[in-house]
């Protein structure tokens, strides 16, 4: 089976200069967890998911500690509403990831759930060239427990 057969299209993709409020209203408004980014020319640049809008843990550099940051900024407890007003405003650019690992469509399914497994991702943006042109989620890999296989390939 090919990424073509399984992959949703067409992609919800957003411009790089979009600011994170409206990238979060995109995500929320179509139940998605994550947005490939694409520059003036449509080719994609980055990726947005979900994970980018919440805490992660990062290193004091030259120390054992590790804090919270969030949107580049550490995270005191007591200001965390103030981080995420200011965040609204910010580019996706700056908070995207930009090593995006990507399918085509002619990818076997097995390509797809090794890049998954590798890389620990949740989604995979399907390119043409450097253009988005579908997305593949673990999500689309459930439905295939709801496919039936002619009696040939169930054998």
């Amino acid at each position: 089976m090919y990424v073509r057969q399984i992959m949703l299209t067409p992609v919800i993709t957003i411009h790089e200069d979009t600011s994170l409020e409206e990238a979060a209203k995109t995500m929320l408004e179509n139940h998605i967890g994550g947005l490939p980014v694409v520059d003036d020319r449509g080719e994609l640049c980055g990726i947005v998911t979900e994970s980018d809008f919440v805490a992660k843990e990062k290193g004091i550099p030259f120390s054992i500690y590790r804090f919270p940051q969030m949107f580049g900024e550490w995270m005191p407890s007591e200001h965390i509403e103030r981080i995420y007003n200011a965040a609204r405003r910010r580019a996706v650019r700056d908070i995207m990831s930009r090593n995006v690992i990507t399918v085509t469509e002619v990818d076997t399914l097995e390509t797809v759930l090794e890049k998954m497994l590798k890389c620990g991702l949740h989604r995979l943006p399907v390119v043409r060239g450097k253009k988005p042109v579908g997305i593949v989620t673990r999500h689309d890999l459930l439905r295939l427990m709801l496919r039936h296989l002619p009696a040939a390939e169930a054998e």
